[in-house]
């Protein structure tokens, strides 16, 4: 469960970001960054998160929105030790994700919220789905047991659509297997077919990350997420217009860490903790 905490101001946000290297140095390696950006160019399924990219984006293409819209290291032949995100970048869209939760609470949309991070990002999503569940939102919980097929594509990953708090993570084939960390869009892709299926619209807003929110953003539907400098496909798709904000941080940090994010967030959306 998230811990209720005061929300910090942006200077102890920024400064907290950094310390707990959630932004500013990161523990991702450099190598892992370069490598998945290339594999996005190459438009390799598993790196492109449901998205399908209208520019040409070569790798060059890739590093270059990466440093602009994540803050990585600018220079090429930079291949090894730990790499960067710009903790003013991150807060700034936490602001514009804030912004558009705000926007939800105020119309009572329907919402639909999913973590491929099923540890250290998903108090956070739980969080975020309280707080428009309480402001009159609709949290929609669509393919409930969808059995997801093992997609050479995707890495064969096999798993099941759970919903925790209301909140979709992929679990294992039973109730008591562990959740899964994923990439894949399948998840979503299902949840959307299953909505329009038995004849409801499209969710309002996504809130989400990895293939959970590429694939959204690929339907056409309001999407804001999270994603770190080695997953560069929701930055390409934020600046291709697919991705309405996205957030760059270290998604693999201790779980309590990402606390006073959360109560920033909140906070700045208006929403109750």
């Amino acid at each position: 469960m998230t811990q209720v905490q005061t929300a910090p101001d942006r200077q102890a946000l920024r400064d907290h970001l950094v310390a707990s290297r959630i932004a500013g140095d990161v523990a991702t390696p450099r190598d892992n960054n370069l490598g998945n950006f290339t594999r996005m160019s190459r438009r390799e399924p598993l790196y492109l998160f449901g998205l399908e990219p209208v520019g040409e984006w070569t790798f060059a293409d890739v590093l270059a929105v990466m440093v602009e819209r994540c803050g990585v290291r600018p220079d090429p032949g930079y291949t090894h030790g730990p790499d960067t995100i710009d903790p003013d970048r991150t807060i700034e869209r936490l602001d514009a994700m804030a912004d558009r939760l705000r926007e939800a609470a105020a119309r009572r949309e329907r919402v639909l919220v999913a973590t491929g991070h099923p540890v250290g990002l998903r108090p956070t999503h739980t969080a975020v789905a309280r707080g428009l569940a309480a402001a009159g939102c609709t949290l929609l919980t669509p393919a409930d047991g969808w059995e997801q097929p093992a997609d050479p594509d995707f890495g064969h990953q096999r798993g099941v659509i759970r919903y925790v708090d209301g909140v979709a993570v992929l679990g294992g084939d039973g109730v008591a297997s562990a959740y899964k960390h994923t990439h894949s869009p399948q998840g979503m892709r299902a949840m959307l077919a299953d909505l329009a299926a038995s004849g409801q619209e499209p969710p309002d807003l996504v809130v989400a990350d990895h293939g959970w929110a590429g694939a959204a953003g690929q339907a056409g539907i309001d999407t804001v997420g999270f994603a770190d400098c080695n997953d560069p496909a929701l930055f390409v798709g934020e600046a291709e217009g697919r991705v309405l904000a996205c957030v760059p941080l270290d998604d693999n940090v201790a779980p309590h860490l990402y606390g006073p994010l959360t109560a920033y967030l909140l906070a700045r959306a208006g929403l109750a903790a």
